[in-house]
């Protein structure tokens, strides 16, 4: 059933213009920033030849095309997710949807996967890219599939959160707005730690960005895993609870 409803909502998003251009829009700046940092790397190669412990392709184009990834799915995460159940509610189909023989889970669960279904069209994009560099280069494989766990994991904190602000808010514009200002806010939660002799432990842990550098420099560090599946189990969980209210109210 989840399944059933995730590939409903796919194919709603997907006949809605807005995927389309987003998914257009966020291909060409890919692919800018793709070329970009390989023509930089190009014009520093001679030098890092000379260096003993040099960094190769996988630090200074593939981790930063999956950073710049990462800023990209901030900003357009919400445009997908403000819909998911605030244009059920305003369209009174919220109630239909409820009174049908599926559990909350099934519900969330699905939209859930729908929208990350859509995404992994952006990381499936970057992750072709980086690719690409094999044919002409050595690429250190290690790093490149940590960057495209990190990117998975991020994109699945982005979308958990922004589900369950699309169920608490009452118009989609709304939920946008909130959904960007929360991740916005805990993505440069623990900026204030770099102007300060010394930096907060609590801000340092729940700084959304740190652990996901963390994973991309390769580091398969338990607390930053569970640092993701707990956010996303959280804001999924508050999502369902949000859902039996509705229920409960019709």
């Amino acid at each position: 059933m989840m399944l059933t409803i995730a590939c409903r909502e796919l194919k709603t998003l997907f006949l809605s213009p807005l995927a389309w251009v987003l998914l257009a829009v966020v291909q060409i700046i890919q692919a800018y920033l793709f070329l970009t940092l390989v023509e930089a790397f190009n014009g520093v190669q001679s030098s890092l030849a000379n260096m003993s412990d040099s960094p190769g392709l996988a630090d200074l184009v593939v981790t930063p095309l999956f950073y710049n990834t990462a800023v990209i799915l901030l900003l357009i995460i919400p445009l997908l997710t403000m819909r998911m159940i605030c244009e059920e509610r305003r369209n009174k189909t919220l109630a239909l949807l409820l009174s049908a023989p599926i559990s909350n889970v099934h519900i969330i669960g699905g939209k859930f996967l729908a929208v990350l279904g859509l995404l992994s069209l952006t990381i499936l994009l970057a992750s072709l890219m980086s690719l690409s560099l094999t044919i002409g280069a050595t690429l250190d494989f290690g790093k490149f599939f940590a960057n495209i766990l990190a990117l998975s994991l991020l994109a699945a904190a982005f979308t958990a959160i922004g589900l369950w602000l699309s169920c608490v808010a009452s118009q989609p514009t709304v939920a946008a707005i909130s959904t960007f200002g929360c991740l916005l806010l805990l993505w440069m939660l623990d900026w204030s730690n770099s102007f300060r002799d010394q930096s907060s432990s609590t801000l340092h842990y729940l700084s959304i960005s740190r652990h996901f550098q963390t994973l991309q420099s390769g580091l398969m560090s338990t607390v930053d895993i569970s640092y993701f599946v707990l956010f996303i189990i959280t804001f999924l969980t508050l999502s369902v609870r949000r859902l039996e209210q509705d229920r409960l109210q019709k």
